[in-house]
């Protein structure tokens, strides 16, 4: 697994609470068009004998402050991997002969990340071609409760995040997604959903608690508090949460005893399930399952993504 994506690749996940077999997401209303024919061969000329070759005198990029082992895997990337705006060409090839390409130069900056942090060539480009080919699969139809949302409700860009309060995996994402829907209000529209594995005993009391808040208008205060103590969920721990942040501990403690909000658990769980989720935090982009990393320039390379790919009706913008 790639350094970047170490946050991603790991999660809470239960066999109990994901399907074994990984279920085909249902169609989008308007499925994105068919991918293309892979680009042709390069000619062997594209590749230069000197690997290193393939990151020089490229107009307006230097790579020479990756370290030698880094750069080797660079160079191997822009040799085998094609850029993703579908010129027959090379990344490398790509980046000297197609100048006015902007999509290369995203793709390179993102494998530059990739490989700084130790990722090899072999999974830079495998974990490529899977993020690239994800724009054109089909989406899921996620149904968010704007009061469990930031953000511009008009944002070109919905990030909804599966999530699980005991979860420690998720308390490490959060900050990490929150900071970046706060930085871009107006592109992107942070949603949560709540998915309480059965592994996590007081998984489930914390989403009462925190949709009990929400319905008190409270929402975020008590998400935050419940992520702030995530040692100590257990349901008589909880009224003491509520009470910090205004609220009726009292009211939270009777609410706990029924079974008020076990449907509507139950209803983002098998949004969940219906998604083919198989951890915790799990992330979507406008419906696209989204797996590269939860690093900030990761997230805003994404969203970059996203909007120009709604921006030209499911389709890579020309150069």
């Amino acid at each position: 697994m790639l350094a970047a994506a170490t946050l991603m690749g790991a999660g809470c996940t239960k066999s109990a609470e994901v399907p074994a077999t990984a279920k085909a997401p249902p169609p989008a209303s308007n499925p994105a068009p068919a991918p293309t024919a892979a680009p042709a061969a390069s000619p062997a000329a594209e590749a230069p004998s000197d690997p290193a070759q393939a990151l020089t005198g490229i107009p307006g990029m230097d790579f020479s402050a990756l370290p030698p082992a880094a750069r080797r895997e660079l160079a191997t990337v822009f040799s085998d991997e094609f850029c993703y705006c579908g010129c027959p060409h090379s990344l490398g090839a790509c980046l000297k002969q197609h100048t006015p390409c902007k999509h290369a130069k995203r793709m390179a900056r993102l494998s530059a990340r990739m490989v700084a942090e130790g990722g090899p060539a072999s999974e830079v480009i495998v974990t490529l071609s899977k993020y690239y080919a994800s724009f054109r699969e089909p989406r899921v139809q996620l149904k968010v409760d704007p009061r469990m949302c930031q953000g511009d409700a008009n944002a070109p860009v919905t990030v909804a995040e599966f999530s699980d309060f005991e979860c420690p995996f998720c308390g490490k994402a959060r900050p990490i997604l929150e900071g970046f829907a706060k930085k871009h209000p107006s592109e992107v529209r942070f949603c949560y959903l709540p998915f309480p594995l059965s592994m996590h005993p007081n998984a489930v009391p914390a989403a009462q608690a925190v949709l009990w808040a929400r319905d008190q208008g409270k929402f975020w205060q008590m998400h935050d508090a419940l992520f702030g103590q995530q040692e100590n969920l257990k349901p008589e721990a909880l009224p003491a949460l509520a009470k910090s942040v205004g609220l009726d501990g009292d009211k939270l403690a009777a609410v706990l005893k029924t079974d008020q909000y076990k449907a509507e658990i139950e209803g983002f769980q098998a949004q969940g399930r219906m998604a083919s989720i198989n951890s915790t935090p799990s992330v979507f982009f406008n419906g696209r399952a989204y797996e590269l990393g939860f690093q900030e320039s990761q997230l805003e390379h994404s969203m970059e993504d996203e909007v120009e790919w709604r921006a030209n009706n499911n389709a890579w913008a020309a150069d």
